[in-house]
């Protein structure tokens, strides 16, 4: 029942951020919101509302392991998973944004300052605060530099049969999906780990993770399709930037969480690698499929070292 019970809260959480993406842009594109700052901010919050959701829950529940993993593992998954698959299915492309000079740097500060404040063993609200700070230096960076960016591609479809009421209905109805689809994950994931004698960090780190990173998999494949692979570049910098500012940031604001870096060392190491990776294509301009196949072996990499001592187990 518990698995029943997973999969349709993780289903919640997709369909509630659908809700609010899709009404985000649409209100954002009535005030002609540039595409880039669209992907990096709105569409980027709007696909890590289910991680905000999920490890708030977690840490309202006092399940620290579980709402730092689900963060981690996100930043995981949406670098190597997501962007990997997008370079694989993408032609190659020259972007008009020069993404290491404007936006690299968000892509691993969040990252070093996370783990500085880690070091100590917890991340409590003084720690939240600054960053939730560092959120906030980011919207006002784009904002000043959102004069670069033209706003091309539009998708008229959403533009059609506007309506504020209809719009705002929606964003509820998103939010309370998302809200209540959180607290579902989280017992039914407790559940499921207890029943295997695995840790929640596992549990949060792959399986949540995974669950939660599927509307980035999801918009980011409709934007490749669509040739935005910038915009989807931008929506990967930005959900990273949520996840280790606000996600952890909230979760932390909810109660202090405590964190043994010497414990997960692997995937905190392997969260900064994947970073890197991140910056480096970026320099190179290595939007192609070699860059892709890449960042899935790092992916692989990861999955056989959480999952392999499972199947072990399972087999023995």
């Amino acid at each position: 029942m518990d698995f029943v019970i997973f999969i349709l809260s993780i289903a919640a959480l997709i369909f509630g951020a659908d809700f609010i993406i899709n009404q985000s842009e649409r209100i954002a594109l009535r005030f002609n919101i540039s595409e880039f700052v669209i992907g990096s901010t709105l569409i980027a919050f709007g696909t890590s509302l289910p991680e905000m959701a999920t490890s708030m829950a977690a840490s309202f529940d006092h399940k620290a392991d579980l709402a730092i993993a689900n963060a981690v593992g996100s930043n995981i998954i949406n670098i190597t998973l997501v962007l990997g698959l997008v370079f694989l299915i993408s032609k190659p492309f020259k972007s008009v944004r020069d993404f290491f000079a404007k936006d690299s740097i968000w892509a691993l500060m969040p990252v070093f300052i996370f783990l500085l404040m880690s070091l100590d063993g917890h991340i409590d609200r003084f720690d939240a605060s600054l960053l939730f700070m560092l959120m906030f230096a980011y919207l006002l960076f784009l904002l000043r530099n959102s004069k670069d960016d033209i706003l091309q591609n539009v998708d008229n479809s959403l533009m059609e049969n506007f309506s504020w009421i209809k719009s705002i209905l929606l964003l509820f109805l998103g939010f309370s999906m998302v809200v209540g689809g959180a607290n579902f994950a989280i017992d039914s994931a407790s559940n499921i780990a207890t029943q295997f004698g695995v840790s929640q960090w596992l549990i949060g780190v792959v399986v949540i993770a995974f669950g939660t990173s599927l509307p980035e998999l999801i918009v980011s494949f409709s934007a490749a399709r669509k040739g935005k692979v910038g915009m989807v570049i931008g929506n990967i910098i930005g959900s990273n930037l949520a996840n280790t500012t606000m996600v952890i940031g909230g979760a932390a604001m909810v109660n202090r969480l405590t964190i043994d870096l010497g414990a997960y060392y692997f995937d905190m190491a392997l969260m900064t690698v994947a970073s890197i990776m991140l910056v480096y294509i970026t320099a190179n301009k290595l939007y192609s499929k070699p860059a892709g196949i890449s960042l899935l072996i790092l992916l692989a990499l990861f999955l056989h070292e959480k999952l392999y001592p499972i199947a072990e187990q399972i087999a023995s």
